[in-house]
């Protein structure tokens, strides 16, 4: 049974349905590198130090403080964290309910699962089965790990999934960035260009199964690097093959011919259909 980062309720209105809080996240497996000094491969170490003394503080021994006035501090522990506001730190509270659709995935950050303790299997069930049935999200004011986040509540199957957003002051304005206007005629994308993309897109069209998609950049890098090991240290980078060169900068594209070239490719790649065999 996976812990529970905190147990509290889910509250709209006046309803409260007990729940707790996991992770939706698994621990990612990285790549291990060490840092290293490249004059004689030493590695380079990381590590807390007190500033007065000097002397490396253990996880165990660092706490919390707010510096009130210069060298003054308050020190909080977790339990000071929960004293504050009792109720902000152990509810999902719901303050609106809007269409799930509305919502941009620039907003989404970090995926948490919500499940029913106590008594709370009735309330639980009749929340998720009203957003399945209208569509809608229950957005939510969540404290997590001494922060408040805003987020949304929204069925994954059988179970709520609490996803945490960013405000919307996090995220960058686009509008300096230099894109290309929407006036398809003044960047003369034809009607032709167009239908032949939509082909190519019609194509491509998949069911949604994320168990297809894996990590590959990671087992290349593997491989990549056994093969640096075998050879001793001698191996060239892999050359990008033609096929995959970006073009070079100042040459005219051949759109057409690229989304042609792509179309036949994607053609040549669909299952072919079985023929029936006459009776």
């Amino acid at each position: 049974m996976p812990h529970a980062i905190w147990k509290g309720s889910i509250s709209f209105g006046l309803v409260n349905i007990p729940v707790g809080l996991y992770s939706a996240e698994k621990r990612e497996e990285k790549i291990a590198f060490n840092l290293l000094d490249k004059h004689d491969l030493s590695p380079v170490g990381y590590k807390r130090y007190n500033k007065s003394t000097g002397e490396e503080v253990s996880a165990e021994d660092l706490v919390k403080g707010y510096e009130y006035e210069e060298g003054r501090y308050v020190v909080l522990g977790e339990e000071d964290f929960k004293q504050a506001s009792p109720e902000a730190t152990q509810t999902v509270e719901i303050i609106d309910f809007v269409d799930a659709s509305e919502i941009h995935p620039v907003y989404y950050d970090k995926p948490y699962y919500l499940a029913p303790v106590k008594k709370g299997q009735k309330g639980y069930a009749l929340l998720r089965e009203t957003l399945k049935r209208t569509g809608k999200a229950a957005v939510a004011r969540v404290v997590i790990h001494t922060r408040e986040y805003i987020g949304v509540v929204m069925p994954y199957g059988k179970v709520l999934e609490l996803d945490v957003l960013r405000y919307a002051d996090e995220l960058r304005s686009p509008d300096n960035l230099e894109v290309p206007d929407e006036d398809l005629t003044a960047l003369n994308i034809s009607e032709k260009e167009m239908d032949m993309a939509e082909k190519l897109i019609g194509n491509m069209e998949s069911d949604w199964r994320p168990e297809k998609y894996h990590d590959t950049f990671r087992k290349e890098l593997m491989e990549y690097i056994q093969k640096k090991i075998e050879s001793g240290e001698t191996a060239a980078p892999a050359q990008i093959t033609a096929e995959r060169a970006l073009p070079a900068g100042g040459k005219v594209i051949d759109l057409m011919s690229l989304l042609k070239k792509s179309i036949e490719q994607t053609e040549r790649a669909k299952p072919k259909e079985k023929k029936t065999a006459a009776k």
